[in-house]
């Protein structure tokens, strides 16, 4: 075969870029799929679910292609979403939002128990609840049931599905709302119950955004709800391997970016996975 000229490199490899996509496309699915992440490219393509199916779902194979399946999936993802930095769980070296203090969280619960629509009242109130005491993503919101919450000795448990399947205690001060929320829910969603296009990118912001509020109010972003619950957790001085399977978090650097506000934690990656190492071994 003789050499391509310049030019015919481009051509040649966007054939196989495409099908090299396609590929992975269709694994990333397949994992969703068994993974019970709804369905629509909000959710497929979260960063996320692209880093639990590169982790997870191709174990086994040579780091190479996982980083190729990577990098095609990320492409997907930013096209979809914006770049890393702007998504709803960035790369370790973003910067996380600032949590919410406590008098932004007290605003939040009455903004949301002030909602006259008692549909609109209860979802507003699960986004408080499960994102502020519970740190659940925006997918993993969405696909929240009733019968998902439940008491395991004192403590109220989160049943979260999907890749970063897990089991959450609610934050204490969240827990008679929780248990409130998941009664009246019973085996239903827990946010926007009844029919609804779950898999719309914007389905969780766009319902935050349409909130009766004053407009001095803090915003109720997700992000910035999970946020809280991280830095929560490192201020009390939870365990980082308690807190990495609590959150759904892989990787003990991943917390660096919430450490940055959270006085007297260094926001070191290496010094964060020393300590999950020390932690561990305890």
């Amino acid at each position: 075969m003789g050499e391509l000229v310049p030019g015919q490199a481009g051509r040649a490899a966007g054939p196989r870029r495409q099908a090299m996509t396609a590929t992975a496309m269709r694994g990333l699915s397949r994992f969703a799929e068994a993974g019970g992440v709804p369905p629509g490219g909000e959710f497929l393509l979260d960063y996320d679910v692209i880093e639990a199916f590169c982790v997870t779902g191709l174990r086994g194979r040579k780091c190479p292609a996982r980083g190729t399946y990577r990098s095609a999936l990320y492409r997907l993802a930013e096209a979809a979403h914006g770049p890393p930095g702007q998504r709803a769980t960035p790369f370790p070296g973003a910067r996380a939002p600032a949590p919410y203090s406590p008098a932004e969280r007290a605003e939040l619960a009455a903004v949301a128990a002030a909602q006259r629509d008692p549909a609109k009242r209860s979802s507003a109130l699960a986004m408080v609840v499960f994102g502020i005491g519970a740190g659940l993503r925006p997918g993993e919101l969405v696909a929240l049931r009733g019968d998902d919450i439940f008491r395991h000795g004192r403590q109220v448990m989160v049943r979260v599905s999907g890749p970063a399947a897990r089991m959450v205690p609610v934050t204490s001060g969240y827990a008679v709302r929780a248990r409130e929320l998941a009664c009246r829910a019973g085996s239903g969603f827990m946010f926007r119950p009844g029919p609804a296009g779950r898999s719309y990118k914007n389905f969780v912001t766009n319902f935050a955004r349409g909130l009766a509020a004053d407009p001095a109010a803090p915003g109720l972003p997700v992000r910035r709800a999970r946020s809280a619950f991280i830095c929560g957790h490192l201020a009390a001085g939870t365990p980082v391997p308690v807190l990495l399977a609590v959150t759904g978090i892989a990787e003990a650097g991943s917390l660096a970016r919430y450490a940055r506000h959270v006085r007297g934690i260094s926001s070191s990656t290496g010094a964060l996975r020393a300590r999950c190492r020390a932690e561990h071994t305890r």
